[in-house]
Parts: structure tokens; C-alpha cells; sequence
């Protein structure tokens, strides 16, 4: 089992209830959430919701929202004993990104992921440290946090899978 969170840093109103939906078909509870006007957008809303279950769960979490192509999330999965932690970033422009984290949440390249950065760069220095942001998610980190400091404050409720 592990733990995470889901960040809905902004969505249509109309997508809120599809939304929880999703969440509670994945997590296997009803997910209630706290909606928020999120203010950068008119008619944009956020929520946050805490989350407890298996070690797909993040990925499926992912799964089930990536259709919902107006929302701009995030996931975090913590790290477990056999598992790296995950952190996902999805804009409606980007797509979804997706990297391993350690325990304390940084993000972790592997060696064939450097390679490959290294490899397109092609010695330029310019280009290895585009790839390398790419690789960090740093696009992503740029879209979203507009919509991340909206979000200060914000209450989370936990939610638990009962099996």
C-alpha cells in the first residue's frame, strides 16, 4: 500500500462531478471533494484530494483523467519499500509527464534517461540542458505553477480503499 495525492489544479465546473467520478472508481470509495474557485480562470475550479491504496493507484488515477482533456493535474504517489515514488503533471497543452521520485520527493533520472538526453544533445550544451529540463518535467513545473500558488491553503481530506 502506499499513499498520494491528487491536485486538480484547475477544471471546467462542468468536469467537476466527472472528476469525482473517476477518483472514486479508482480509489473505491466516494470522493466528495472540495471544490474551490481557482482564480486565475473564470468558471475554473480546484480541489485536492489525499488518497490511500495500491501501488498502481497513482497510475490509474492518471489513467482515468487523462481524458479529460481541460484539467490540469498532478498526482504524487510516496515511495514504498518496493516501489519509487511517482509524481505525474498534466496540462491540456504538454500532455502528461511522468517521473520517479525518491522518498523525499525529488525527481530521479535513470542512466538510459541521461544517456538519451546526452545522446540528443549531441554535445551541445544548450540542447543537453533542455532535454535534462524536459527529462525534470520543468515545462510542466512552469505551466502549473500559476494554478499551484491559487491553491495555498487549501484543506485535504484523506481518503481510504477499503479491501
Amino acid at each position: 500500500m502506499t499513499q498520494g495525492v491528487l491536485y486538480i489544479h484547475s477544471a471546467p465546473r462542468a468536469l467537476t462531478p466527472h472528476i469525482e467520478w473517476a477518483a472514486a472508481g479508482v480509489i473505491g470509495v466516494p470522493s466528495h471533494m472540495r471544490w474551490e474557485e481557482q482564480s486565475i480562470g473564470r468558471g475554473l475550479m480546484r480541489s485536492e484530494l489525499s488518497w490511500r491504496g495500491r501501488e498502481d493507484t497513482g497510475a490509474r488515477l492518471v489513467s482515468a483523467l487523462r481524458g479529460m482533456h481541460e484539467v490540469r493535474f498532478e498526482v504524487t504517489q510516496e515511495a514504498t519499500s518496493r516501489t519509487d515514488g511517482a509524481r505525474w503533471s498534466c496540462t491540456p497543452e504538454l500532455g502528461i509527464h511522468h517521473a520517479a521520485t525518491d522518498h523525499a520527493g525529488n525527481i530521479v533520472l535513470t542512466e538510459d534517461h541521461v544517456r538519451g538526453c546526452m545522446e540528443r544533445a549531441g554535445g551541445d550544451a544548450r540542447v543537453l540542458q533542455r532535454e535534462l529540463g524536459i527529462a525534470l518535467g520543468e515545462p510542466w513545473d512552469e505551466e502549473l505553477e500559476i494554478y499551484r500558488h491559487a491553491g495555498e491553503g487549501v484543506p485535504m481530506r484523506w481518503l481510504h480503499r477499503v479491501s
